[in-house]
């Protein structure tokens, strides 16, 4: 089933680049690729950390070089051709979302949220180093996140009551996907404006359902069915009351591990193939404001912007959570990655626009090695590690 889909999501990428190059004001691109660059499949990223700065003068992507020792040195900085934005009501996470920079293995491509212009930018990564490929619309109101899965990737809009946007991965571009903009029916007038956008876009591991948070308008998770040319059905609904889901990751059961900032916990939840969720078992941080979620091998860690801090919860049969330890970082903790070999972990801490370093031990206790200023970072968000 999966080639399948893969065989009618490449027909609906060759419809759009027609339709694409029939109507060049949809996007833009830049640099195109020449004789001497890499061959794509040869070129990856690697050993490297970019951080968005989400700067609403000028977004870029900052990109360093990782260290043997997995300390950071500055590598370049990168301009995404657009502008960060801000949410009405926010401090330290202007996006107030996870996962606004994504990076697609396959590819070899990073992709990166205008949040102020209303598009995503596309660039190809080499090592440390990256070129910009492409701008495109978003089709919707302030990207906050996108997720790519087996040569597909969905952006979330998070301004007049949310939306989605589909697209195919050819090369080193993305196509918009006909039928697949799907709009969330959130309240646009729900205030404060960064609590009640939607969080997050995500694909489950298996590629076959997307996940879409909407934090307090609603306090859903949202579960979309993704049909074989990669379009959406409409999504079940699911409501958590007073939880405000804001992140989410799996489990290696595949259960959903999701962060909700109303109860500052990390909770389970089994997902059916109809779309339904079952609570299953939630940790509690005992921190502020717990909103982003990372794993690595069997463990959570959960960024606490209001308390500055990383919570650690161990993941065990059954969904099963056990919270082990809270570890200090530089206020305003948002946005984490953690690195390939799960070795290292990287917390974007919004008040001072900080990147906060440390070293996973065997048991998965957290070391701090170091920290990074960003330039032009204060209140940013995205940040991926390789």
């Amino acid at each position: 089933m999966k080639s399948f889909r893969r065989l009618a999501t490449a027909s609906a990428i060759a419809i759009a680049i027609v339709g694409t190059f029939a109507t060049p004001a949809f996007a833009h691109t830049t640099d195109h690729s020449s004789g001497r660059d890499h061959d794509r499949f040869a070129r990856r990223a690697d050993h490297v950390v970019f951080v968005q700065t989400d700067d609403p003068a000028g977004n870029a992507v900052v990109a360093y070089h990782r260290a043997g020792d997995g300390t950071l040195s500055q590598a370049g900085t990168y301009s995404t051709g657009g502008k960060g934005g801000v949410l009405a009501g926010s401090v330290v996470d202007h996006l107030a979302s996870q996962g606004s920079l994504t990076y697609d293995d396959d590819h070899a491509l990073l992709f990166a949220v205008n949040a102020g212009s209303n598009t995503v930018s596309v660039f190809s990564a080499d090592g440390d180093r990256l070129r910009l490929r492409q701008v495109v619309s978003s089709f919707g109101q302030f990207p906050v996140s996108v997720a790519v899965h087996d040569g597909l990737a969905y952006v979330l809009n998070a301004r007049a009551g949310g939306s989605v946007q589909g697209y195919g991965i050819s090369g080193e571009h993305l196509f918009p996907l006909s039928g697949s903009h799907r709009t969330l029916g959130l309240d646009p007038t729900a205030t404060p404006e960064f609590v009640n956008t939607p969080g997050q876009v995500a694909f489950t591991p298996d590629g076959t359902r997307l996940i879409v948070t909407t934090k307090a308008n609603g306090n859903n998770i949202d579960v979309f069915r993704i049909g074989f040319s990669g379009t959406l059905s409409t999504p079940r609904v699911n409501t958590e009351p007073g939880t405000v889901p804001f992140a989410v990751t799996f489990d290696s059961a595949g259960n959903l591990a999701v962060t909700e900032a109303g109860t500052n916990a990390v909770a389970t939840y089994s997902l059916h193939h109809n779309g339904t969720v079952t609570p299953l078992h939630t940790a509690a941080t005992g921190q502020a404001a717990t909103c982003w979620i990372v794993a690595a091998d069997g463990q959570f860690y959960a960024s606490n912007a209001g308390s500055g801090s990383l919570s650690r919860v161990q993941s065990g049969p059954g969904g099963a959570l056990t919270f082990l330890d809270n570890t200090s970082t530089d206020p305003g903790s948002v946005d984490a990655a953690i690195s390939a070999q799960s070795h290292y972990l990287y917390v974007q801490t919004g008040a001072n626009g900080i990147v906060d370093e440390f070293r996973i031990s065997d048991n998965g206790s957290l070391s701090p090695i170091g920290s990074v200023t960003v330039a032009g970072a204060v209140g940013g968000e995205g940040i991926v590690a390789i």
